[in-house]
């Protein structure tokens, strides 16, 4: 997991730094307003690191040094989460006054190796455990969701109360601040939270989920005790996976008022999303996270295959809630890109870099159906999961071509050791020549959106998702149409 043994090299190091900027703090207290912040990168991705507020906003960008280490002091500092960011990845640091921390990770294994020490460290090493412990238990919630309610609640409630007794034990033997205390129960909480909420998507279906109302009354109890305008937990996975999952969740009361009482439960109702948009403005006053919400639950709509008259309903609906300037004008460039991207319109004709470092445009390179599929460097998880789909696919599917664009915009080196290191075959592996441009224009907001274009670059379906349940159906419907496959007996 994460608890490598720490280096004695590094010890000496993290010493030496902190004590001659401030006067080596690692066991003291202070009463200062202010925080250190600094660390080592192994295998930088590029030279910056930047810095994020409570906010999310960026408030500083450093350099690495030539030994890849980085020393900051943040003055006038509020108790809260910061983000660091370094090559697209981000990760969480709880800060509070005369903290002093030291990290040291490697980009290769960015979660999985950090490691802090300094004063401050201990709190910081224990979200970070329950960072991965959470991600771990989210990868079996489909399994989990197979059991009967009653079984699932129990299981869920018994986990969370080992997790609570397990923090209290640490905070035992550490005297640790209540900010930190509420930081740690509240992933705790959330998370377990989340999980019940998005329970009965997984297990109802789509075709059964009006039973939703057939579950234990005790099941939703942990709805009581949710604040919906924590503004410190703004930025925080758990506490935004809760809030996600949750407005899903209560929105299918209002669906199923303007729909036939046993019909199929469609996620991208027109009437179910505004319906969303409602709830969100209505129970939630903080406005960061209510125009973080409306923001994400508006191009979760608009990003699914619409029609251009639907999409411009929920932006207008979505403008008309949202306080955001900036988010505003990005979701009107998000739509006027999708405008370019409905089916039967040409696949914009963008310039692409293949592993040899050769430029094409899209269009010069598809000779036949293709699927074009998206990934970054900084998911593991789901780059391994994408180009192992697609061989699968491949197999089944051998009319069809399929191109893999890389969409981050580090160092060429990054892409390519991760093409070698799992050996992805370098044909038809490549990399924009100018990513943010070609994001914006393809529309590329989630890692697992697919276009799918026949042989003359025209578009057939702008935003499939290979791990979906119904793309194969979808992708054998659009080449019945082609002809490329015989209708099913």
């Amino acid at each position: 997991m994460m608890k490598l043994p720490m280096l004695t090299r590094y010890i000496a190091i993290t010493c030496v730094l902190l004590s001659i900027t401030i006067g080596c703090k690692i066991n003291g207290s202070g009463n200062g307003d202010y925080a250190y912040i600094g660390g080592e990168i192994i295998n930088p991705k590029n030279k910056n690191i930047i810095l994020h507020n409570t906010e999310g906003k960026v408030f500083d960008t450093l350099s690495l040094d030539a030994n890849n280490r980085f020393i900051h002091k943040i003055e006038n500092l509020e108790s809260g989460l910061y983000l660091i960011r370094h090559g697209g990845e981000y990760q969480t640091v709880l800060l509070e006054p005369s903290d002093s921390i030291m990290f040291r990770l490697n980009t290769y294994d960015f979660d999985e190796s950090l490691v802090f020490t300094g004063n401050g460290a201990k709190k910081n090493n224990y979200l970070i455990k329950t960072y991965l412990t959470n991600e771990k238990e989210a990868k079996k919630l489909v399994k989990y969701a197979k059991m009967n309610p009653e079984d699932f609640n129990a299981f869920v409630e018994k986990r969370r109360k080992h997790q609570l007794e397990e923090f209290h034990r640490f905070l035992s033997k550490s005297n640790e601040s209540e900010f930190f205390k509420s930081v740690i129960e509240a992933n705790i909480n959330y998370n377990s939270y989340a999980d019940k909420e998005i329970y009965p998507f997984a297990y109802f279906g789509n075709n059964k989920l009006i039973h939703i109302k057939d579950l234990p009354e005790d099941f939703y109890n942990h709805r009581a005790n949710i604040d919906y305008n924590a503004n410190h937990l703004s930025h925080f996975f758990s506490y935004n996976r809760f809030l996600f999952s949750h407005i899903d969740n209560l929105a299918i009361k209002s669906y199923y008022k303007n729909n036939p009482y046993h019909s199929k439960f469609d996620r991208h109702a027109m009437d179910y999303n505004i319906s969303k948009m409602d709830l969100i403005d209505s129970i939630i006053t903080d406005k960061t996270i209510k125009n973080n919400l409306l923001k994400y639950k508006a191009r979760d709509f608009i990003s699914h295959n619409h029609t251009e008259s639907e999409a411009n309903e929920i932006l207008n609906y979505y403008l008309s809630k949202s306080t955001n300037e900036e988010d505003k004008a990005y979701m009107k460039d998000l739509v006027t890109s999708l405008k370019s991207l409905r089916q039967g319109n040409p696949l914009p004709n963008l310039a692409v870099v293949n592993y040899n470092d050769t430029v094409h445009y899209l269009n010069s390179i598809i000779t036949k159906p293709t699927i074009i599929y998206f990934w970054s460097s900084n998911s593991k998880s789901q780059y391994r999961n994408s180009h192992y789909m697609v061989t699968e696919l491949k197999a089944q599917f051998p009319q069809m071509d399929f191109i893999s664009i890389n969409v981050n915009d580090n160092d060429d080196k990054f892409w390519k050791n991760i093409i070698n290191n799992y050996n992805f075959s370098t044909i038809n592996e490549f990399k924009f020549k100018n990513s943010k441009a070609a994001r914006k224009i393809l529309a590329v907001n989630y890692l697992n959106k697919a276009i799918i274009v026949d042989e003359n670059s025209m578009i057939l379906h702008p935003n499939a998702n290979i791990f979906s349940s119904e793309f194969k159906e979808t992708l054998e419907g659009l080449l019945r149409k082609k002809h490329l496959i015989a209708a099913k007996q």
